[in-house]
């Protein structure tokens, strides 16, 4: 029997299933619900806008989306984003999902932190976005219908959200704090990392090696 939360039916493949078991493994509660309700949010402003993302890539792209905060996924010197995108990109062409789905994917997560570019994007890409956005932020909750945000929560509780996923993001990027740089993430490890400054884009002009 397929599985309906808030009138959103999660898609029955071996993929999605695949990729269900694995983020419940690597990444523990915080990560895995946080992930599941991406999606759904996700395809909830889908519906809302008139979008029609496949619903297979856009669930790929909301469980691989934070994996590259924790090993095993973050096994590169690289942005966090890029680290989750190529693992997703791996999984699904070694399910023999053609390179064109595969790039959806990688370009919904990679970009997902990034602002003012992935809601002019594919469907995917746009509201992977926003069920990010949706759920960290509370972006546009007020644009959705409260019932079926409420049946969301409940099946996929937030707990104490807000403070579990600042120490995630503070872990799984305090050991390469320079891929942060020119990203939304410096801010949290300023915030939280003493003695981290992050470089500004006015300290790159000005030090960069040309006499003015």
């Amino acid at each position: 029997m397929s599985e309906i939360i808030a009138g959103v039916e999660i898609p029955e493949t071996a993929a999605v299933a695949d990729s269900t078991r694995l983020v419940q493994e690597t990444t523990g509660p915080l990560l895995y619900h946080h992930s599941r309700r991406v999606f759904l949010f996700g395809a909830m402003h889908a519906r809302r806008l008139g979008l029609e993302p496949d619903l297979e890539l856009l669930y790929l792209s909301a469980m691989f989306h934070d994996t590259g905060l924790l090993r095993p996924f973050s096994d590169v010197e690289q942005r966090f984003e890029v680290d989750g995108a190529d693992h997703a990109r791996a999984f699904l062409l070694n399910r023999g999902f053609p390179a064109s789905a595969a790039d959806v994917v990688w370009t919904a997560i990679a970009l997902h932190t990034t602002p003012g570019i992935p809601s002019r994007m594919g469907p995917e890409t746009a509201v992977t976005y926003f069920g990010v956005l949706t759920d960290v932020l509370g972006f546009a909750l007020d644009e959705l219908d409260s019932s079926r945000v409420d049946e969301v929560v409940a099946v996929h509780p937030r707990g104490d959200f807000k403070n579990g996923f600042l120490r995630a993001y503070v872990e799984g990027l305090k050991h390469r704090p320079e891929t942060t740089n020119g990203t939304v993430n410096a801010d949290v490890l300023e915030h939280f990392v003493p003695g981290f400054h992050r470089t500004t884009t006015v300290e790159r002009i000005t030090r960069a090696p040309w006499p003015s």
